[in-house]
């Protein structure tokens, strides 16, 4: 099954949570409008959104949660906040075989071809295709372009792991980053770090938020959202990076709030390899390098 949505409006937090939960109630799974089609079925899935526009107050909430400093164009990773309620769609409709809760972001590679300035009105897309195989399910790619006038100023490639059964087909091996840097600065993140990204980034999943849910979903308590690892690491040196940049990250072990974790970057002939990793042992949180 495959098709092309428009989504019309950015969903309130309550309706998102709604739609991607319904999936996983037995018996209200079932029902016509809930019921997934079945993985074998799915060949792909489009949602775009147009006339997204870029929100100073929005940028500047999200910019101070991450540690960007407030500028006339948006933060590297910002425009992944346009995108995500795509994301969100495309999980929640009856015609992606897989439910939203239990989808595990591994990695994700951002493509900046010029800068987007505060203000802007952009038009948003969001393709999944089929499933690819890996060692404990199935990846599937979320690949998003944002643009103007028919111009992709920005494009980026969120994939998610499907714990389960997998599929045949050889599987690759994701991102390595060699001899990533360690030791560095530490952060100190607080206990409700998950609520105030969520805040501004709309992305309220359980795990994120309280211990109490973050147990029920088999954490020991909330962990800090991935694509906020990756902002605060990239705005630790986004001022040394040209304007036209590709950034890829691979999210390694979840971080536990409240935490403490240490952030070290190194710069060689193609680029920053960065790395946020545990203080105690160096084991990582999250590898990325820069192109």
């Amino acid at each position: 099954m495959s098709g092309t949505r428009i989504l019309q409006d950015e969903p309130g937090r309550l309706a998102t949570l709604v739609r991607v939960a319904l999936p996983v109630v037995p018996g209200v799974n079932r029902l016509p409008g809930v019921r997934k089609v079945r993985p074998g079925d799915f060949d792909g899935l489009t949602y775009r959104r147009e006339h997204a526009v870029v929100e100073r107050e929005r940028v500047q909430a999200y910019a101070g949660v991450c540690g960007f400093p407030r500028r006339d164009v948006v933060p590297l990773t910002y425009p992944h906040m346009l995108a995500f309620p795509l994301h969100v769609a495309i999980m929640g409709d009856p015609g992606f075989p897989y439910p939203a809760i239990g989808m595990v972001h591994v990695a994700n590679t951002i493509t900046a071809h010029r800068p987007v300035a505060v203000g802007e009105e952009l038009a948003v897309a969001t393709t999944v295709g089929a499933p690819r195989p890996h060692a404990r399910g199935v990846l599937l790619d979320f690949v998003t372009t944002v643009g103007a006038d028919g111009e992709t100023a920005w494009e980026s490639t969120s994939t998610y792991l499907r714990r389960g059964r997998t599929i045949d087909g050889e599987v690759a091996p994701g991102l390595v980053v060699p001899d990533p840097p360690t030791g560095g600065v530490e952060w100190r993140l607080p206990p409700d770090l998950g609520r105030t990204y969520a805040a501004v980034s709309g992305d309220a999943n359980p795990i994120h938020l309280y211990a109490l849910t973050a147990k029920a979903l088999g954490f020991p308590r909330q962990i800090a959202h991935g694509m906020w690892t990756l902002a605060r690491s990239v705005a630790a040196i986004e001022n040394r990076l040209p304007d036209a940049v590709t950034v890829e990250a691979a999210f390694k072990k979840p971080v536990l709030l409240p935490g403490t974790v240490a952030f070290a970057a190194r710069e060689d002939d193609t680029g920053w390899t960065f790395a946020l990793t545990d203080p105690v042992d160096g084991s990582p949180h999250l590898v990325g390098r820069t192109s």
